[in-house]
């Protein structure tokens, strides 16, 4: 009974304690981490879109204002000199502007490409973690999988021996393990308790020898039932 809920415990440790389970909970951070950032990088492409844009209208609405002008003076529509000297600058000022506009606008374009490939980037990089976290969440699954089966078959077994053993030895043997660390009963073994490490001396051997095999004996010091094998020591 004892080495059934020995590995019924260990199974239980080992379900908590896979390998896997750690690098799911750093995976799934590293996942969200990412999403975030994903987050932050395409809000940061839509600004620089809507900049661009309209960035775009600046300088459409300076070219289409030069080329207006253009066309006027072209077209010898300015008699004036006045006028004609003041369409000129106005003309000089507007390529100045367009000049201005257009490296602004250079420089926007290049910000949101730079902005794209990072949002690229990290989505890719997400999506390679999404994967890993899959393949882990699978390898995890089995693992579980196999010692769910062999906890099963241990609790069949449990269940099978307990109903061949007295209510009264069950019970104590059930408090006994609920105060002890999960071990109610251990082996004496040459002349050593197993359950606490402790040697018996030779008059509690002497006195535990005197009783018939059917009596249950429990250790004076950590009070585990004591189970007698071949070499005891006895």
């Amino acid at each position: 009974m004892q080495a059934l809920d020995q590995k019924l415990d260990q199974l239980a440790h080992r379900r908590r304690t896979l390998p896997q389970v750690a690098e799911l909970e750093s995976l799934a951070a590293e996942h969200s981490r990412l999403g975030d950032a994903e987050i932050v990088a395409q809000t940061t492409v839509a600004d620089l879109e809507r900049e661009q844009k309209r960035a775009d209208v600046d300088v459409e609405q300076v070219r289409a204002r030069k080329d207006r002008d253009q066309k006027r003076l072209d077209a010898g529509q300015v008699a004036s000199p006045k006028e004609l000297e003041s369409l000129q600058r106005e003309i000089e000022a507007l390529n100045r502007r367009q000049s201005d506009l257009e490296d602004a606008e250079l420089e926007i374009m290049e910000r949101l490409e730079q902005a794209q490939q990072e949002a690229q980037a990290l989505s890719a990089e997400r999506e390679k973690v999404g994967q890993q976290v899959r393949e882990v969440q699978q390898a995890r699954d089995d693992s579980w999988a196999d010692i769910d089966r062999d906890a099963e078959q241990a609790r069949t077994e449990r269940s099978e021996l307990a109903g061949q053993l007295p209510e009264e030895l069950l019970a104590l043997y059930e408090k006994i393990r609920a105060s002890q660390g999960g071990i109610g009963a251990a082996a004496l073994r040459r002349r050593t308790c197993e359950g606490c490490q402790m040697q018996l001396d030779a008059a509690e051997l002497k006195r535990i020898a005197s009783f018939a095999p059917e009596v249950v004996i429990r250790h004076d010091e950590c009070r585990r039932i004591l189970i007698r094998v071949p070499d005891s020591g006895l």
